[in-house]
């Protein structure tokens, strides 16, 4: 039954909006956040809701005669587990196993909830990735430490920068330029033996997987704009790597 009086419209059209923004600032495909809404929003017998999704804001409205809202998303980062703890909420709001106020209770909570893992596991990760991604690209087992150690500080730059300028290609330009300048040395000083393999292997966690395949997705759906938008973005991030790592050849 749909709720009554403007004070519960507005809390329902907020937990929608707060489904859907913590669904595309973790990463989610863009229409994957639009069918979420809609089919919350149909569940509370909001028939006539509509919503329009882009990579930096949402724009829905419950009805004709209902109040439209716009949340702004300012930041986007990959966070699958995020993800998959707003389909469930929104799973159960649609399955009428829990009220709208407590899928709006839950999705706050989810929001303060950092489902990162920690900072060093995160550059160990990086670091172990980048040495199986050597040997993945044909290169040799005795490149592997400095190919370990050329992701693992690349990461660690990554992550600095980002931080202090909040300009996340700069930091990816960075990182990208810091693993050039390391596998350099490794082979110079006799620890290494295939530059490109170790380059290649050692900026793959930096590489924006993730988006490329969103941006593809979102065009298949129709999703022309958030499409070509995260195509852009994707495609600004691999030219910063490709020029950090291009500055140091260069010399």
């Amino acid at each position: 039954m749909a709720l009554k009086g403007t004070k519960e419209e507005e809390l329902a059209i907020s937990c929608f909006l707060l489904a859907g923004r913590l669904l595309v600032q973790a990463g989610a495909e863009t229409y994957r956040a639009e069918d979420t809404m809609m089919r919350m929003a149909q569940s509370q017998n909001y028939m006539e809701a509509q919503s329009f999704v882009t990579p930096t804001g949402i724009i829905f409205s419950a009805g004709n005669e209902k109040p439209t809202r716009i949340a702004q998303i300012p930041s986007r980062t990959t966070d699958l587990e995020k993800i998959a703890n707003v389909n469930s909420i929104s799973r159960s709001l649609t399955a009428h196993d829990i009220t709208v106020i407590e899928a709006y209770e839950k999705l706050q909570i989810v929001e303060k909830t950092n489902f990162f893992f920690p900072v060093w596991v995160q550059i160990l990760a990086s670091a172990i990735a980048s040495a199986c991604f050597l040997i993945l690209f044909q290169g040799v087992w005795t490149d592997m430490p400095a190919a370990f150690v050329a992701g693992g500080v690349g990461f660690i730059v990554f992550i600095a920068i980002h931080s202090l300028t909040r300009v996340k290609f700069f930091g990816e330009f960075t990182g990208a330029l810091f693993v050039g300048i390391i596998a350099f040395l490794a082979v110079e000083w006799g620890f290494g033996t295939q530059l490109d393999k170790i380059i290649i292997g050692s900026v793959m966690p930096l590489v924006p997987g993730l988006p490329i395949a969103n941006a593809v997705r979102d065009l298949m759906a129709g999703h022309f704009v958030s499409g070509v938008a995260k195509g852009v973005e994707a495609f600004l991030t691999a030219s910063a790597i490709g020029a950090g790592v291009a500055l140091v050849l260069a010399f």
